[in-house]
């Protein structure tokens, strides 16, 4: 059995380049302080001239929304109150993506998760997760790509999976389920949507410490999960949005159906 790893510092915050320059991006689940809040700065650091932001968490959305416009230009950003299980939801959300030239890049981060043993775990439970988490990254992937295609916009889609679809985890079968079938929904949709000159690509991030998983992890759990990184600490959250932003720049041109994995777990 491997011992945990001594926790390292997180590195210096890496500044924007221009990699996003003139492009209209749009995240979904942008609110708050993860991933997808990560993201809609880092777009806005590397030059994206319009950014669209949505969650279902209204009050936290509108504050995002407030504190990026006052930083980098009130006219570069747009929320929209956003439930992707719901497809008017969708559609409205890339609808205010068209003042500016219509969805360039789709960041698909909305995701559910939740712990139960398999054995206690109801219908309930698991089609939440999954229509949240799976096909409501379905919905987008359709509904940008489509977008895309009647523009004739060579755009970039880039996807949020997880390490748990690929690794076991007591306690997540919905989840990992889920995780597993963004990274095969990846795959495929980036056949169907090469022919247009669209992208499609996902991360697959192990551990991203955020104030929303510290108040619904254990400490113990954390500090376990955290010993088995080999800089034995969490990602910060920009960490794994600098990926996406690769994915979603030119510097990854040729890259389409691919699923990343943004992680330093040792076995």
């Amino acid at each position: 059995m491997t011992s945990a790893r001594p926790g390292q510092s997180a590195p210096d915050y890496v500044p924007g380049h221009g990699l996003l320059a003139g492009r209209t991006v749009v995240v979904t689940a942008a609110a708050g302080a993860g991933i997808g809040a990560a993201v809609a700065r880092k777009v806005l650091e590397e030059g994206a001239t319009g950014l669209v932001i949505g969650d279902t968490h209204e009050r936290r959305l509108a504050e995002a929304a407030q504190a990026l416009g006052a930083e980098f230009g009130p006219d570069r950003v747009v929320s929209v109150a956003c439930d992707v299980t719901r497809e008017d939801d969708v559609q409205a959300l890339l609808d205010a993506a068209e003042p500016f030239g219509g969805v360039e890049v789709m960041v698909n981060n909305a995701g559910l998760g939740g712990t139960a043993s398999i054995l206690e775990m109801t219908d309930e439970q698991w089609s939440l997760v999954l229509d949240v988490t799976l096909t409501g990254t379905f919905r987008c992937v359709r509904a940008a790509g489509r977008r895309m295609v009647e523009r004739g916009t060579k755009g970039v889609i880039v996807n949020n999976a997880s390490v748990i679809g690929w690794r076991a985890q007591e306690g997540q079968a919905h989840y990992a389920a889920a995780k597993a079938g963004v990274m095969a929904l990846t795959r495929t949709a980036a056949m169907d949507l090469a022919e247009h000159g669209i992208r499609v690509n996902a991360v697959s991030p192990s551990l991203a410490m955020h104030p929303f998983l510290a108040k619904v992890t254990s400490d113990e759990l954390l500090a376990e999960l955290q010993g088995r990184e080999a800089f034995g600490r969490a990602a910060e959250p920009w960490e794994i949005a600098n990926v996406m932003v690769f994915l979603a720049s030119g510097y990854s041109s040729y890259l389409t159906g691919e699923v990343v994995s943004v992680s330093s777990q040792h076995p």
